[in-house]
């Protein structure tokens, strides 16, 4: 009886230790936690499916392969997950008998029923983006910034385009200078028979040479010292489109000192431009292989293109000046199959405006098949200049993704008709597109169900018979089969982390399970918590949803935290594991464990809520998105009874800018807060980000004022925290070092700041997180948590 006793007291003993969270322990290596497996791939025969793992704690992931119906994932060789993976990544033909791909730089053809495989090229240059052209019979690809086709009968291959880096040939009439050498070229000729006799007998040489030469001669097509991208061949190989960027001058980028370095020299890494410096200059050109054409298409009269935005209406100097086209970029170009329509997918640089428009590769005219216009800016799901859901359903109907109604949702037209079809609608968002080989259904991603929830859908392409696959609550990232007969996905749940699952791809299919190494024994033992989720009403009547993490009972010390999550633009408040590292959703459960009740909240500016949602932050980051977390603060204090005097927050990147306006404009509100790597000025981030919500801060001075938590610093009163670490290549150093100067010139002495010589804006050192967060609980326990 003695030694019973003695083993249960040794067991609760090393459950206890097990279920008490440090910040040591969660701040430690995270392959404690366990190895979720990630970047899901199916083989092309469908038989199997191949990922990256880490189950045995190793130095990094392996690659691992499941087949259907075995039992277990093995261990699969490096080379061959690349080379499945190239395969995954290449073109089929028309009929999905042949997969063409790029591996290593050469190019490779498979047939699909046979599993044979031909080697196209074996050169030490690189060819790559292969494609089926001219019924199958040719394969595109791109070698040196030039198109190339091979033909699969004979084996010849064909150079398409021959750009050349000598200058572009302009017109004489487009200067003064060249109107007046054409005057003078004229008079000479008009003063001297001897001249014009000489110039007739050089034309006629010319004109000798020219005749003798092949007709199949290629055109050059001079450049410059232009980029050229985005380079296209119709499906019949006889149109070719292209893109050419030419680079902005004087367009000054940053540098991030590096001091502590093996040389035991100062190392600069080469940053990037801040907001507003000069942009690159885009132009799109159409090049007719049969008619031996160049043609670049002007996009000035597009309807729309002079329009300004409205927040020029406060600065009265630009919206009385002549409004001109504003510089647009072509980001993708979509032909139908029998190369009779070609649809270019266009934004203007300001961001504010999308067009699709079909466009006559004879003449350059564009016609309007839709326009997205957003006073803040184009986004949302599937819509975006780097990637977009579109495509051609048939040689009459596209698709694409708009946020017309406020939701980002799935919609076709119809060339002939000139109709446009919404395929879903209602208050949710379509987060994802996949249209099916048949061309018959897709295959949608949606949180119709609720905001924080995903599921798997089938419709058919004209919008009907519309049939909910899978059925866990939670989160997936799935994976299509390319026979479609199967779903490959990664689920969790908002205390499981990602595991790897399959399903028939069809509804009331139960799901199998592949993995089961998402969470180590260890990290099992603590009973995390599966936060509440709920809706908080803000100010403005909208609803606010947030996740709370409860002290257990009779822990409670009536101090709260607010967590702010990073990015802006993302979603924390849901159904499944964090989109982070799981370590702040460890450390909310450690500071739940100490009795403070932790909320975090998806505010004005998350995804996952729609258009409206989204552009809330719209010229004024720090004003409704910073409403909403006060708003939460009084949620606390009056529903559950916090003490008002002890209230803190804590966020990184966007969080950290976040908790420094909530320091520096609400101190009656958040009494303590950890800004980490936060942005401190908006003037001083990069351009792609902040221009989209701010715009420029030359042209709206306005919005980067009332943004920018440098302006504010002397509204601090409270105990503020900032963290930094010092090779931070996208929130630089530089943000805190500026608002250091200034809390010191304002004469504050209630912050302090911890800098990171060796970590850039996510951290990787076991021992820098530790420190970081041993820090905010030293903040919270000192000035809100007794």
């Amino acid at each position: 009886m003695r030694k019973i006793a003695m083993l249960l007291l040794c067991i609760s003993q090393v459950v206890v230790h097990a279920q008490t969270l440090t910040v040591e322990k969660i701040m430690s290596d995270q392959k404690w936690i366990g190895s979720s497996p990630n970047n899901i791939n199916w083989s092309w025969d469908s038989k199997s499916v191949f990922f990256q793992w880490n189950p045995d704690k190793k130095v990094a992931d392996s690659f691992y392969v499941y087949t259907l119906n075995s039992k277990v994932p093995v261990a699969m060789a490096y080379n061959e997950a690349q080379l499945l993976t190239a395969i995954k990544n290449g073109a089929y033909n028309t009929q999905h008998t042949q997969i063409t791909y790029s591996y290593k730089g050469d190019l490779y053809l498979l047939n699909t029923l046979n599993n044979r495989t031909i080697r196209i090229t074996q050169t030490e240059e690189n060819e790559s983006n292969p494609k089926f052209i001219v019924n199958d019979e040719w394969i595109v690809y791109n070698k040196n910034q030039n198109l190339y086709a091979w033909q699969i009968a004979t084996g010849l291959t064909q150079q398409l385009t021959n750009f050349s880096k000598s200058p572009e040939i302009t017109s004489k009439a487009t200067s003064q200078i060249n109107r007046q050498e054409q005057f003078l070229q004229k008079q000479q000729l008009a003063t001297s028979a001897i001249l014009r006799q000489r110039k007739q007998k050089k034309e006629m040489v010319e004109a000798f040479l020219q005749s003798l030469k092949d007709k199949d001669t290629l055109r050059t097509i001079p450049v410059g010292d232009k980029q050229v991208q985005l380079l296209q061949v119709s499906p019949d190989g006889q149109v070719i489109t292209y893109r050419l960027y030419t680079a902005p001058v004087n367009a000054k980028n940053t540098i991030v000192p590096e001091y502590i370095t093996e040389s035991g020299f100062t190392k600069e890494i080469a940053g990037r431009t801040k907001v507003g410096s000069p942009q690159g200059k885009y132009e799109w050109y159409v090049y007719n292989r049969k008619k031996d054409t160049v043609m670049k298409i002007s996009f000035d009269s597009i309807p729309g293109s002079t329009d300004l935005p409205d927040y020029v209406k406060e600065y009265p100097a630009a919206a009385t000046k002549k409004p001109a086209a504003r510089a647009v970029v072509v980001t993708h170009t979509y032909w139908n199959e029998e190369s009779s329509a070609l649809i270019a997918d266009v934004y203007s640089q300001d961001n504010k405006d999308r067009w699709l428009l079909l466009v006559n590769t004879d003449d350059g005219k564009l016609s309007p098949v839709n326009r997205q216009r957003d006073e803040a800016w184009i986004g949302g799901p599937g819509i975006g200049k780097y990637e977009a859901n579109a495509g051609w359903i048939d040689n009459q109907t596209f698709y694409f993704q708009s946020e017309v109604t406020g939701y980002s949702h799935l919609y076709t037209y119809n060339t002939l008709t000139q109709k446009t079809i919404a395929l879903t609608k209602g208050n949710y968002e379509v987060q994802d597109v996949v249209l099916g080989k048949s061309k018959q259904y897709f295959y949608l991603l949606t949180n119709e169900a609720h905001p924080g929830q995903q599921n798997w859908y089938r419709i058919k392409t004209d919008g009907s018979s519309k049939e909910k696959i899978t059925g866990f609550i939670g989160g997936y990232e799935i994976s299509l089969s390319p026979d479609e007969k199967y779903i490959a996905y990664r689920y969790s749940y908002i205390n499981k982390p990602w595991e790897l699952y399959i399903q028939e791809n069809a509804p009331n299919k139960k799901p199998v399970q592949v993995t089961h190494k998402g969470m180590s024994e260890d990290f099992a033992a603590y009973p995390w918590r599966v936060t509440k989720i709920f809706t908080i009403t803000a100010r403005d009547g909208q609803p606010i949803y947030a996740r709370l993490y409860e002290p257990k009972a009779g822990t409670k010390n009536n101090a709260a935290v607010i967590f702010v999550h990073g990015a802006g633009y993302l979603q924390n408040v849901h159904y499944w594991w964090s989109n982070y590292y799981p370590r702040e959703y460890m450390f909310n459960n450690l500071l739940a464990d100490k009795g403070y009740t932790v909320l975090d909240i998806d505010y004005r500016g998350s995804a996952g809520y729609g258009r409206n949602w989204r552009t809330g932050i719209y010229r004024y980051m720090g004003g409704k998105d910073l409403d909403d977390e006060v708003d939460a603060a009084h949620y606390l204090v009056k529903e559950l009874g916090i003490d008002s005097s002890r209230i803190g927050m804590y966020g990184g990147s966007y969080g950290g800018f976040m908790t420094l306006m909530a320091l520096f404009t609400q101190p009656d509100v958040f009494k303590a807060g950890a800004a980490l790597r936060p942005v401190t000025d908006w003037a001083h981030y990069n351009h792609g980000y902040t221009s989209n919500i701010l715009n420029e801060p030359f042209t709206d001075s306005i919005a980067y004022a009332r943004s920018s938590p440098i302006n504010f610093a002397n509204g601090l009163k409270n105990h503020l925290l900032i963290c930094h670490g010092m090779i931070d290549v996208n929130v630089h150093f530089q943000d805190d070092v500026r608002l250091t100067q200034r809390l010191i010139e304002l004469g504050k002495d209630n912050w302090d700041i911890a800098i990171y010589p060796m970590e850039d804006h996510g951290f990787v050192e076991p021992s820098s997180w530790t420190d970081e967060y041993k820090r905010i609980l030293k903040l919270f326990d000192t000035w809100i948590g007794k």
